[in-house]
């Protein structure tokens, strides 16, 4: 198998086909064939009907019992057969070029990993100053979100994604794959010409501001301490209205 694409999902019923349905385009294009390209799925103890969904569309589902974003990521990983591991959110659409695109970066050894970037599915006033605020550090550091992919051995190199944290886990391990490419001269890539749509749900949960105060939110969390933390990351990723 050449790519294991995984998606961590917790009650994603509404959201998972449209994925699936964009990841089978990207698997019919990909120019070495659809059978190279495995599709799991990470149940994160959902109540509706995502992990049935995911079955029925011929997905390799994983039920992983552990709330965090980081062990969904892994539990995922963990059933991999794929020489590339790729990370995607249920909320997501891929683009239809991703498998090529990601396999001619890869295939370059000046990369150790990237991710794709995302579009938006759609602009407001709000999300297109937050995304303007947000493009110089993204370009700064060649850190994006969208497919994030990286080589199995190195994802295993590196132990995967934090399962501690209960947010920002995927900075932490493209940090970590940037570490690990210092010391080899490779760097990350933002292979931008295969950018996934992203969906707006929480802007339109939260109000199309509300990464601002969430910022001032975040900070207050951690002068609270561990039980602020836990407090902020249940509000916005853990208890969603979904």
């Amino acid at each position: 198998m050449r790519f294991s694409f995984i998606t961590p999902a917790y009650n994603e019923a509404a959201y998972l086909p449209r994925l699936l349905d964009s990841v089978e385009i990207a698997r019919h294009a990909y120019r070495g064939g659809s059978g190279q390209i495995e599709v799991i799925v990470a149940d994160n103890c959902s109540t509706d009907a995502t992990a049935t969904l995911a079955a029925e569309r011929d997905c390799r589902v994983v039920r992983v019992e552990k709330r965090r974003i980081g062990a969904a990521r892994n539990g995922g990983a963990a059933v991999a057969s794929g020489e590339i591991l790729c990370f995607c959110d249920a909320d997501m659409r891929i683009h239809p070029s991703t498998f090529n695109v990601i396999e001619d970066t890869l295939a370059s050894t000046s990369f150790v990993a990237g991710a794709t970037g995302i579009t938006p599915e759609k602009w407001n006033l709000g999300f297109a100053v937050t995304y303007a605020l947000l493009v110089p550090l993204v370009a700064l550091m060649r850190m994006d979100t969208g497919v994030v992919f990286c080589r199995r051995e190195d994802f295993q190199t590196i132990g995967g994604y934090g399962e501690t944290r209960r947010f920002a886990e995927d900075v932490d391990f493209l940090l970590a794959l940037k570490k690990l490419g210092k010391t080899r001269g490779q760097r990350l890539v933002r292979a931008t010409s295969a950018k996934a749509i992203a969906s707006l749900r929480k802007f339109d949960e939260h109000g199309q501001w509300h990464y601002f105060p969430l910022m001032f939110r975040g900070a207050l969390a951690l002068w609270r301490g561990e039980k602020g933390l836990e407090d902020f990351a249940d509000r916005y990723w853990y208890r969603p209205k979904r």
